[in-house]
């Protein structure tokens, strides 16, 4: 026999993040059973909805997205089970927590082989399904973070993002009043700017400053996964999409629901996966590989990139439809040698920064340090700095004047400021030409051309 929330029972959940933010969907025909969790649930969670059938439900699901759903398991023509079995073999991974009057050993087997993530027997009182819901709730939450964690997303000091973007500069103060204006919407972002100008601690500053800092942030180097499952990684798969496909998969936009998916060097995005990610940005849904499903996401989209992507529209090798609606709202970061004046607050940061890291005492940055700094061209912009930071830290000196960042002869000739450019790119890849290239933003062939001049 069910019972009414009590003042005792209140205290279960109230104090628990995620219930309060909950979107969950009730499935159950009983409408004394509807009513009674309707109830329980709606004064504790974000959104509740209930209905009396898998095909009201399908439609539910269809168009927007829930965090959990409650499901009976005798639903008049079938059972919760084989629906939701179904569910999972089209790629939805939403929590389910199974509830029915008539359990046995075989069906509790069932409903783990069906991916119910608990299972409830009627009649139940509020404590107990309370309960339930909040141990689905975090067991969700805790498998997402532990995912994040061990693919190394998320870096110790995040919290911290907002203020790392450093610089006293009319561009950096721009960049602040921008990134701040941003976070308060949910529109997707286009960041723009050279390797290593900070285009991913921006992303986590939009994040952090946003009203969802506390879902996940979930950052994705487009270059750095193969074409060929880049798909399955980004959407997920079912079993049996593909060969090695044995078991379904949650994708990346599964598990930065809620909060933002950090797309960063989007130009690599191969053309064909170019026109799914727009069919998401425009349906906030996606389509597991192998499935038939569409699963309605909830994800803000920060798209990030050192190419003209203008370029790459016309070169044909971006799609333009997906550009505009990426560059909802730009973000430009400039070059370090076009802010000299943010050289000095940056470098005093690196070295508080890392100096604790490390375990060293902080280096006194000398005046002829930061003069050699400043006449530097800084082809690797923050990252390069922080990089010759950490080094100096390590070895304990800034070296002698030819150790390090030197200023060099200026000259007008155009030519000679090429070279010099592209041999500093080059000498930072390490020699890798197909990286100094994508740095550069010009194609290999180019590279190649211009080192043969040059006897490189």
């Amino acid at each position: 026999m069910t019972d009414g929330p009590s003042a005792t029972d209140a205290s279960v959940a109230t104090s628990d993040p995620w219930l309060a933010k909950a979107q969950i969907l009730v499935v159950d025909d009983e409408p004394g059973m509807r009513n009674f969790l309707v109830r329980t649930l709606a004064p504790r969670c974000a959104r509740v909805e209930a209905v009396g059938d898998t095909s009201a439900a399908g439609r539910l699901i269809e168009a927007s997205s829930f965090d959990l759903i409650i499901l009976d398991n005798i639903l008049g023509g079938r059972t919760g089970l084989s629906w939701l079995a179904d569910l999972r073999r089209d790629g939805l991974f939403t929590e389910v927590i199974l509830i029915t009057a008539f359990a046995d050993l075989e069906t509790a087997i069932e409903a783990v082989r069906a991916g119910a993530a608990d299972f409830v027997l009627k009649p139940f009182r509020t404590k107990q399904i309370l309960n339930a819901v909040v141990r689905c709730l975090d067991r969700s939450a805790l498998r997402r973070e532990n995912f994040v964690l061990r693919r190394q997303l998320a870096p110790p000091d995040r919290s911290q993002a907002a203020e790392r973007i450093v610089g006293t500069s009319a561009q950096m103060v721009r960049t602040r009043d921008l990134v701040a204006r941003a976070a308060a919407t949910r529109s997707t972002v286009l960041v723009t700017g050279e390797s290593g100008t900070a285009k991913e601690v921006t992303a986590r500053a939009l994040h952090e400053l946003s009203a969802f800092a506390d879902r996940p942030f979930v950052p994705v180097n487009c270059g750095a996964i193969a074409a060929d499952i880049i798909e399955s990684e980004l959407f997920g798969h079912v079993k049996g999409a593909f060969t090695s496909a044995a078991s379904s998969r949650e994708g990346l936009f599964f598990y930065a629901q809620g909060g933002t998916l950090f797309l960063d060097e989007i130009a690599e995005l191969p053309l064909a996966l170019q026109a799914k990610l727009l069919r998401v940005i425009e349906d906030r849904k996606v389509r597991p590989v192998g499935s038939d499903r569409e699963i309605p996401i909830d994800v803000r989209l920060i798209a990030a990139t050192n190419a003209d992507l203008a370029e790459r529209v016309a070169g044909g090798q971006f799609r333009a439809d997906l550009y505009y609606r990426l560059d909802v709202v730009r973000i430009h970061l400039p070059p370090l040698r076009e802010r000299v004046e943010d050289i000095e607050p940056l470098a005093r940061m690196f070295m508080d920064q890392l100096s604790a890291q490390l375990g060293l005492p902080p280096l006194p940055i000398p005046l002829s340090v930061l003069q050699r700094f400043e006449a530097y061209p800084w082809p690797g912009n923050a990252r390069e700095l922080r990089n010759r930071i950490e080094r100096a830290l390590i070895l304990g000196t800034f070296g002698e004047p030819d150790s390090g960042p030197t200023a060099e002869p200026r000259t007008d000739d155009l030519a000679e400021v090429e070279k010099r450019h592209i041999l500093r790119v080059l000498a930072a890849s390490e020699g890798n030409r197909a990286e100094a290239a994508r740095r550069l933003g010009v194609s290999r062939k180019t590279l190649d051309r211009k080192c043969a001049e040059w006897n490189v």
